[in-house]
Parts: C-alpha cells; sequence; structure tokens
C-alpha cells in the first residue's frame, strides 16, 4: 500500500506544472522573443490597457479552448487576467494540452506596475 502512494505521489510531481511569478519576473521574460504574453480577459477588459504585446484570447469565448489548441507548444507563455482567478484556470488548461512553459502573473492585471498599452 505504501510503495503505491509512493509511485501516485512521485507521478503526480512529475507532471509538468504552470509557475505563479510576480510582475518583476513576468518583465524579465517578457524580453525574449520566445514569450507570448496572453491577456485571457474580455475584449473590454483588454481595450481599457494590457500588457505590452498582450494577444487576446477571452476565457469566455465558447471557442476558448479551441484557440489555446491553435498556440505553439513551442513558446514560453505568460499568462493573466484582471486578478488572477481565469488565468490560472487557463495556465493549467494550457499545461493539460501539453504546453510546458506556462506561467501566470501573480493578482493579474490589476496589480502590474509596468508599462500598459492602450
Amino acid at each position: 500500500m505504501l510503495s503505491s502512494m509512493a509511485l501516485i505521489s512521485a507521478a503526480q510531481q512529475a507532471l509538468p506544472k504552470y509557475h505563479n511569478i510576480s510582475n518583476r519576473e513576468a518583465a524579465r521574460l517578457m524580453l525574449s522573443d520566445q514569450v507570448v504574453v496572453l491577456d485571457v480577459r474580455t475584449p473590454e477588459e483588454y481595450a481599457s490597457g494590457h500588457l505590452p504585446k498582450a494577444r487576446l484570447i477571452n476565457f469566455y469565448d465558447k471557442n476558448f479552448a479551441e484557440q489555446l489548441d491553435k498556440l505553439d507548444k513551442n513558446k514560453t507563455y505568460i499568462v493573466y487576467c484582471k486578478a488572477g482567478g481565469r488565468s490560472s484556470k487557463a495556465s493549467q488548461m494550457l499545461i493539460d494540452k501539453g504546453f510546458t512553459r506556462v506561467y501566470n502573473l501573480e493578482q493579474g492585471f490589476d496589480k502590474w506596475d509596468g508599462a500598459v498599452e492602450q
């Protein structure tokens, strides 16, 4: 019994996970051309201001999951929303789809203290 529990625990630890990152870490990662900044807010939220070079994919779109399928799995993704709820779910969806370099911006756009585009 104990050995099967150890195997299950080891398997769970081996699964890729997304990582929560701070504003500072996100800003550093955003310097790379291999990083895609993914805004999962609504178009209205996006229009009111977004992170530089952010690509919008509305979490509430009926085809949200299919839009994620079209992304390049070789890229690194920084995912954010307003406060971190939708982006956490979207980050996990990316991991579940086989993406391996996924970062969730802690506390989302509300706490972002870097540059903003309109």
